[in-house]
C-alpha cells in the first residue's frame, strides 16, 4: 500500500492542534506579564454597519461575522467569494478565481444580498456561476456577513444573508491630515497575481473632503495543487480509446484559461458638518477580463468549449445623505441611492463576441432612525429597486427582462438590561416582466408578487456576559426573472435551462438559536438554525438532451434547511510582550428538498482552527482548515473528497504599531493538496490554489 505522506500529515493537524491548545493555555496563562500592553487583548467587535442601526455584535439575534484591517489584508483574493470563505458559514461558488460568489449557510444566487455600503452591486452575478461580482475586495475598508432575521431589512432576495462591502470612496469622515494616503501592493505565487492599489482622502476646507482611488490586478493562470481532473472524471478520460483524451487523466498544475486582469478607478466628494450629518457622491468604473476554466474532454463526441473569456465593465454612481435630527421622536434620517450601467461580452477563442449580457440598475434607500426612548429604538423606512436585464447572442437563455420592487420596512428594539426583544417586518411589492423573444420562442409575460416577511426574537443575559438568545423568522421571497423566464442553451453551466413562469413565491419559517459568552481568556459564539420552506425553488434535470447539452427545469417543493455555526477563541496570556491566542471555528449546514433529496452544492462539514502571536511589531498565524467529504448528494451531483489546508501568515510592522509600513507574507495551502469545494459547479475540473506564497506591502500616513 502506499502513503500519501503529505495528505498524512496535514489530516493529523487539525487534532493535533486542538490538543497543543488545551495543553499550552494554562502553562502560558501562568507567566502572564502583568506589564503587557492592554492593546493585545482582543477587544469585543466592533458596530455592525450592514444593520438599520450600528449596534454592538453581542445585541445581534443571528450569525454575524466581520473582515477588516489585517486579516482582511491577508485574506484578499480576484474574487469576493474566495476573499470571505473563511469566515463561518461562508463558502464559494467557486467558479475559477475571478468568478467565485459568496454562499452563505449553502444558500447563493438570488437568496444572497450582495451591497456595496448598503446597495446592490447591480451586476449579473446572481444569474449564473461563471458571471463575477463587480465589486472588488481590493477596495474594502471592511466587509460584513450576516445571516438571520436582519437580513430581511435589504430584501426579500436576503432570504440567505447579506454581505455588505464598505468602502470610502464617500467619505465619512474629515481627516486628521491634509491628505491620507494609503497604498497597497502585493504578489501571489499560484497565478503569479500581482495587485496595486492607492488612493489619497483630502481635506477642502468647510467640511468638504475628496477622495480617489485606483487599483490593478493582473494574473496568469492558477497552479493547483493536483490533478485538474477529479479521479471519477480521470478514470472515465482514462478508459476511452483515445490517446488524446487519456492524456487529459495525467494533467496536473496550471488551470487552463483562468487568468485574471482587473482595474477599478473611483472618486468622491462629501459635505460633513461638525454633529455628523452629511452628504457625498462618487463615480467609479470597474473593468475585468477573466477566463472561464476551461473543462477537458473525458469522452468521445463533443469537446467541451474552451478559452472562452469575459470581458465585463460597469459604470457606477453613489449618493449618500444622513442627517442628524437629533429629536425627541427621530435622531437620524438616512438616504442611500446608487445606479449603474453594467455589461458584460462573452468572448469565443478567436476572440470574437459570442453573447452580450446588459444589466442597468437603481436602488435607493431611506431609513429614519428613532431616537432611543427608555430602552425602545428603532428604524423604519422604504425601499425601491429596479433591474433591467438582457442578454444578446446566439447562447442568450433568459429574454429581455425588468424586475421593480417597491418595499417598506421596520426593526424595533426593546432593551430592558439583562432581557433584550426585537421585532421586524418587511411588505414587499414585485413586479417581474418579459418581453416577447422570437429567437427563445417566448411570448410577453408578466408576474406580480406581494410579499410579507417578520421576525420576533429576544435575549437574556443569563450571568454577565454570558447571553442566550432565539428568533422566529417568517420570510417571503419573489422568483427573479431567471428562475421564471430563462429558456435557452447557457454554456457558462453547461446546461439548457428552462424557468417557469408559474413559480409560486417562495416561504420559510425558521427560528434561530445564539449563544455568545466571554470569560476572561474565552470568547464562544455559538448559531444553531432550522428553516422550513415553501415552494423552494431549485433546478431538476429532465433527462432531456436539447442543443448537445442537458435540460434542466425550474422546479418547487418543500425544503428542509438546517445547521449550525460555532466559534471559540482562547486568550492563552502573554508572555515576554507576545500575546497568544488560539480559536477554533466549525460549521455545517444539511438541506434536503421533498420528493428530490439532497439539495445540489452543499457545504460539508468544516473545521478550521489557527494560534495567533501578536507583538508591537508583528502578528503570526498558523491555521489548519479540514473540510469532510460530501457524500450526501442531489440527483446527478458527484461527491467530493475530504482535503485539509494549512496556512501561515505574518505581518511585520519595522518601525512599531503606530507607524506607516506594514509588510506581509504568508503560504497557504502548505503542503500543496489537491482542494475541491462541493459548493462549486466545477469542483472536478478546477481544483483550488495549490501552494501560494503571498507577499505584500501597505502604508499609510
Amino acid at each position: 500500500m502506499t502513503i500519501d505522506r503529505k495528505r498524512s500529515l496535514s489530516a493529523l493537524l487539525p487534532s493535533s492542534l486542538l490538543i497543543i491548545m488545551a495543553s499550552v493555555a494554562p502553562a502560558v496563562q501562568a507567566e502572564v506579564l502583568a506589564t503587557a500592553p492592554a492593546k493585545h487583548v482582543e477587544q469585543p467587535a466592533p458596530d455592525i454597519i450592514v444593520t438599520a442601526m450600528s449596534r454592538g455584535k453581542a445585541d445581534l439575534l443571528a450569525g454575524v461575522a466581520t473582515m477588516s484591517g489585517t486579516k482582511l489584508s491577508d485574506a484578499r483574493r480576484p474574487s469576493l467569494g474566495d476573499t470571505l470563505a473563511s469566515l463561518p458559514g461562508v463558502s464559494s461558488s467557486g467558479f475559477g478565481p475571478a468568478a467565485a460568489r459568496p454562499i452563505l449557510r449553502g444558500l447563493g444566487g438570488d437568496r444572497l444580498r450582495i451591497l456595496t455600503d448598503g446597495v446592490g452591486s447591480f451586476d449579473a452575478s446572481a444569474s449564473s456561476a461563471d458571471h463575477a461580482v463587480s465589486i472588488n475586495p481590493m477596495t474594502a475598508e471592511r466587509i460584513e456577513v450576516v445571516r438571520g432575521p436582519t437580513a430581511l431589512l435589504y430584501g426579500s432576495s436576503a432570504i440567505g444573508g447579506v454581505v455588505n462591502v464598505i468602502d470610502n470612496r464617500i467619505p465619512r469622515r474629515v481627516p486628521n491630515e491634509a491628505v491620507h494616503a494609503e497604498g497597497d501592493i502585493g504578489y501571489g505565487s499560484a497565478a503569479d497575481e500581482r495587485t496595486a492599489g492607492g488612493s489619497l482622502t483630502g481635506g477642502l476646507g468647510g467640511g468638504w473632503v475628496a477622495h480617489i482611488d485606483g487599483i490593478w490586478l493582473k494574473a496568469n493562470d492558477l497552479k493547483t495543487g493536483g490533478y485538474i481532473l477529479s479521479a471519477p472524471l480521470r478514470a472515465e478520460a482514462a478508459a476511452v480509446n483515445d490517446p488524446a483524451v487519456q492524456a487529459n487523466a495525467q494533467l496536473r498544475g496550471r488551470l487552463g484559461n483562468s487568468a485574471v486582469k482587473t482595474w477599478d478607478v473611483g472618486a468622491g466628494l462629501a459635505y460633513i458638518d461638525a454633529n455628523g450629518s452629511n452628504i457625498g457622491v462618487s463615480l467609479a468604473r470597474h473593468d475585468s477580463l477573466y477566463g472561464i476554466p476551461n473543462r477537458l474532454q473525458t469522452s468521445l463526441g463533443t469537446a467541451p468549449e474552451g478559452d472562452v473569456r469575459i470581458d465585463m465593465r460597469q459604470y457606477r454612481a453613489d449618493f449618500r445623505a444622513e442627517i442628524v435630527a437629533g429629536g425627541s421622536w427621530i435622531d437620524r434620517l438616512k438616504l442611500r441611492a446608487g445606479y449603474a450601467d453594467y455589461r458584460h461580452a462573452e468572448l469565443e477563442p478567436d476572440g470574437g463576441i459570442g453573447t452580450q449580457f446588459f444589466n442597468k440598475g437603481m436602488e435607493v434607500r431611506f431609513d429614519a432612525v428613532q431616537a432611543g426612548r427608555g430602552g425602545w429604538s428603532g428604524s423604519s423606512g422604504a425601499q425601491f429597486f429596479n433591474r433591467e436585464f438582457e442578454a444578446v447572442g446566439a447562447e442568450k437563455f433568459l429574454p429581455p427582462s425588468q424586475t421593480d420592487q417597491m418595499s417598506l420596512f421596520t426593526l424595533q428594539q426593546f432593551d430592558f438590561g439583562r432581557f433584550k426583544a426585537e421585532a421586524g417586518a418587511r411588505l414587499e411589492r414585485n413586479v417581474a416582466r418579459a418581453r416577447a423573444d422570437v429567437d427563445l420562442a417566448t411570448s410577453a409575460l408578466s408576474r406580480r408578487f406581494t410579499a410579507y416577511s417578520g421576525s420576533a426574537g429576544a435575549s437574556y443575559e443569563l450571568i454577565d456576559d454570558w447571553r442566550f438568545g432565539v428568533s422566529l423568522t417568517h420570510a417571503e421571497r419573489a422568483p427573479n426573472a431567471e428562475e421564471l423566464f430563462s429558456n435557452g442553451p447557457h454554456a457558462g453551466t453547461l446546461a439548457f435551462e428552462r424557468g417557469n413562469p408559474d413559480l409560486a413565491k417562495e416561504q420559510s419559517n425558521g427560528a434561530e438559536l445564539t449563544l455568545r459568552g466571554r470569560l476572561a481568556w474565552l470568547t464562544i459564539d455559538v448559531s444553531a438554525y432550522y428553516n422550513r420552506y415553501r415552494n423552494f425553488v431549485y433546478q431538476a434535470p429532465t433527462g432531456e438532451i436539447v442543443d448537445d447539452l442537458p435540460a434542466y427545469q425550474m422546479m418547487q417543493g418543500r425544503a428542509v434547511h438546517k445547521g449550525f455555526e460555532a466559534e471559540l477563541k482562547q486568550q492563552l496570556g502573554v508572555y515576554r510582550g507576545v500575546a497568544l491566542s488560539a480559536d477554533v471555528m466549525v460549521d455545517y449546514v444539511r438541506a434536503t428538498v421533498k420528493n428530490y433529496g439532497p439539495a445540489p452544492q452543499i457545504p460539508p462539514l468544516r473545521v478550521l482552527a489557527g494560534v495567533d502571536a501578536r507583538a508591537n511589531n508583528f502578528d503570526l498565524r498558523a491555521e489548519v482548515e479540514h473540510v469532510t467529504a460530501a457524500n450526501r448528494l442531489a440527483p446527478v451531483e458527484t461527491s467530493t473528497s475530504d482535503f485539509t489546508l494549512v496556512n501561515l501568515s505574518s505581518t511585520w510592522r519595522p518601525w512599531g504599531t503606530d507607524a506607516p509600513l506594514s509588510l506581509r507574507l504568508s503560504v497557504n495551502n502548505l503542503f500543496d493538496v489537491t482542494a475541491r469545494r462541493h459548493a462549486s459547479l466545477l469542483k472536478d475540473d478546477a481544483p483550488m490554489a495549490g501552494r501560494d506564497v503571498r507577499l505584500g506591502a501597505a502604508i499609510r500616513f
